[in-house]
């Protein structure tokens, strides 16, 4: 066994061990931790582990896993003990109703609740008060007056120089950059986030990351999370796809902060 693979194994340790802890000391629903799979990475470099530190980091991946399976008999326990249903259950229920059921349910639960607003004589005098103050509308329509400006031309370049409008347009620049994700993407299919919208300069990094959530929310690429080894992928599509009005969206924050550029450009020049 290599030593890359070693060391590449005991970072599946660690992170399986620092996953486990953060879904119990958290409070995360505990069927995010995929379990067959961490057994199965576990069950792969358990025979090449001989030192003592490394069958401790082991033992240790091992408790963790164990506990999460414990946090989640505990969950299915909870939830089917205290009438808990499911929101896709209720969703799925309520898809299945006539607009008539519906109707009856709602007016059944429905409790309208019943406010009354009515003016004080206090507020009465403060309207009075108000009105007799203002100036009589001819005085006041000749100070609104709009200023007369000298209208003039000015060229293409002029407006993108003040920034008014862009070098080039968005829709060229977005089809180029997604022209360039698939460029990158070729032959594996998907790429890493940080790896496409990484550039020298963390402003030109902004500026990707700027681009890449319109090329997901325009649907010409999608963003896959790896939640065990904390990875965000971005996958394009071989054409786009039409998002709106197709399914619920959801949204995916990404930081992208000084910190995170810096420690991406260090690991890149590594």
């Amino acid at each position: 066994m290599g030593r890359q693979k070693k060391r590449l194994g005991k970072e599946h340790l660690k992170r399986i061990i620092d996953s486990c802890r953060s879904v119990e000391e958290k409070g995360i629903n505990p069927f995010l931790v995929d379990v067959n799979n961490i057994l199965a990475i576990i069950h792969e470099y358990f025979p090449e582990w001989k030192n003592p530190e490394e069958l401790c980091l082991d033992a240790e991946a091992v408790h963790q896993i164990a506990s999460a399976i414990k946090l989640q008999s505990e969950w299915v326990k909870h939830r089917s003990t205290s009438l808990y249903t499911d929101p896709f259950l209720i969703e799925e229920k309520l898809r299945k109703l006539s607009k008539e059921e519906i109707s009856t349910i709602f007016f059944k639960s429905w409790h309208p609740i019943v406010e009354l607003e009515q003016i004080s004589p206090h507020s009465l005098a403060e309207a009075i008060k108000y009105w007799q103050n203002l100036i009589p509308l001819d005085e006041r329509w000749q100070k609104t007056e709009g200023l007369q400006i000298e209208t003039g031309t000015t060229t293409r370049e002029e407006l993108v120089k003040q920034q008014i409008i862009a070098k080039k347009e968005f829709s060229k620049e977005l089809e180029t950059f997604w022209q360039e994700l698939k460029q990158k993407a070729m032959g594996k299919d998907k790429i890493e986030y940080w790896d496409f919208i990484g550039a020298e300069t963390y402003e030109e990094t902004v500026k990707h990351a700027y681009l890449a959530s319109f090329l997901v929310t325009y649907g010409y690429a999608t963003l896959e999370v790896d939640r065990l080894e904390e990875i965000v992928y971005i996958r394009p599509y071989k054409t786009p796809i039409p998002t709106v009005g197709k399914k619920q969206a959801i949204s995916l924050p990404i930081p992208i902060s000084f910190e995170d550029w810096k420690n991406w450009k260090g690991g890149v020049k590594d």
